[in-house]
């Protein structure tokens, strides 16, 4: 460990980055897909309006290596949950809470092998069918984003990393 920061320092930095990279994914993916699900004959000037009326394709890379990047810095801090927060947690008998992070690992797998796919539908010009495919596939990311983002935040709370 380098000699100028505390160990406990060096994993609350690793969890504040993975946090604030989760919550740009979270961000960016949400506004992305909203925007490609909105209804496109229907354009008001309000808040979800603005909000759903964004060019959804710009998002895509920077998706794909927020994607890379949490889920690299999640799998480092992995190493460190295993010892310091899934014995305890198993020691107090939070079944549920244990059941719900080992879907969360396996969830943002899964969307981590799903984004080859995402890449090349929103890089493509599709026709219709495919255009629905890209769509979908947007919104099970989404869904696996913020699935995996509040699993994260409640094992976090149920015994985090200064417990």
């Amino acid at each position: 460990m380098l000699n100028w920061i505390s160990e406990p320092a060096f994993w609350t930095i690793f969890l504040i980055l993975h946090g604030l990279s989760a919550v740009a994914l979270l961000g960016a993916l949400t506004h992305q897909a909203l925007a490609a699900f909105k209804d496109s004959a229907r354009s008001s000037p309000d808040f979800i309006g603005r909000f759903t009326s964004v060019h959804s394709a710009v998002y895509t890379k920077a998706i794909c290596i927020l994607w890379i990047v949490t889920f690299v810095l999640g799998g480092f801090i992995y190493a460190k949950y295993r010892i310091a927060i899934r014995i305890p947690l198993e020691a107090s008998e939070f079944w549920w809470t244990q059941g719900f992070f080992e879907l969360k690992e396996n969830w943002s797998s899964i969307g981590l092998l799903l984004l080859p796919a995402y890449y090349c539908l929103w890089q493509a010009q599709l026709n219709e069918s495919l255009i629905r495919a890209r769509n979908y596939l947007t919104g099970i990311l989404a869904i696996i984003c913020w699935f995996t983002f509040l699993v994260g935040h409640v094992v976090n709370n149920t015994r985090g990393f200064g417990s």
